[in-house]
Order: C-alpha cells, then structure tokens, then sequence
C-alpha cells in the first residue's frame, strides 16, 4: 500500500522532499551542531545537501519511504528530517531537527509518525534505530517510540547504541 503525504501529527506534517527544500535543508545539514550525531558527524555542504534530498526521491521511489521533510504548522517551516531507509542494520528510523525545536518533544512527534508509516501501510515488522554514545536524548525518544536496547555497534565510524522494535 502506498503512503499518502502529508504524515500528519499534532504539530508536524510529514512529507516528501522537493528540490525547492534545498536552502531549508542546509540550514539543517550545514549545522555542525545538529549534525555531531548523524551520519560521519560533519556538516554538509550545500551540494551534499542537495544531493542527500535526491538520494533520499531515489529512496522513496525504490521503496515506497525514505527520509522526509518535517513541516511545523504552527510557522509552516521545513524544521528537519524524520524517516525510514534501507541501511546495513536493517530498516531503520531516523531523524534530525533543527537546534532550535529541540528538546520540545518534536523527534517523539516525528518518530511515531514514521512507526505509525511502519505499522500500517508500510507493513514493517522490524525497524531498527541508532543512537550515537554521546546522545542519550535521541536513546531517550527511541525508547519512547517502543525500541528495545540491543547492545552496542558500531556504525558511521563511532559506536552507537542499537535499538530494535519488532510487531
């Protein structure tokens, strides 16, 4: 069964990029601080920006979900990203928001619009999350969301914390 955009969640909706989220994106991924947690833990440039967001099209197109953009409503500003992609450890749920909409809740919000995805039309029976060591705040929304702690691996070039959530 096929999504259909946008995710809606009390405060955020959740959809598929487009390129004219590039500049809004970067604001994101050119962040050293937000990105000290995702991926290799370096900022993007602006072309690795815009590139991540057509990866993340050929995603959705090969699988039918990928990282998506993530709306506020209240402001209507593209705020991060929250999302499932195929990676080494399986199907597995991320997300990334701006500095300045953490800690109010927002990653839980988008997260559980990404499982709800899982749950139903997407019928996934098993996702994975991980958490970088130095972030117990992303642990945190994992464990809310219904993940379960799986030890230690390593993953991006750092250890991380793996959190599995099966149906």
């Amino acid at each position: 069964m096929t999504l259909r955009f946008p995710l809606r969640g009390p405060r955020l909706d959740l959809r598929p990029f487009t390129v004219d989220d590039a500049a809004a994106a970067h604001r994101v991924y050119g962040d050293p601080e937000v990105m000290r947690f995702v991926g290799d833990g370096e900022p993007a440039s602006p072309e690795q920006s815009a590139q991540m967001l057509a990866d993340y099209a050929a995603h959705q197109a090969r699988h039918g979900f990928a990282f998506w953009a993530v709306i506020e409503r209240a402001s209507g500003e593209l705020i991060g990203d929250a999302g499932l992609e195929v990676t080494d450890q399986g199907i597995e749920l991320g997300y990334t928001l701006a500095r300045g909409r953490w800690g109010h809740g927002l990653a839980t919000e988008a997260g559980r619009l990404c499982v709800e995805a899982a749950d139903g039309p997407l019928a996934l029976r098993r996702l994975v999350g991980l958490a970088d060591l130095a972030n117990p705040a992303s642990a945190t929304v994992l464990a809310r969301l219904g993940f379960t702690d799986d030890g230690i691996v390593d993953a991006y070039g750092r250890p991380h914390r793996r959190f599995v959530r099966e149906r």
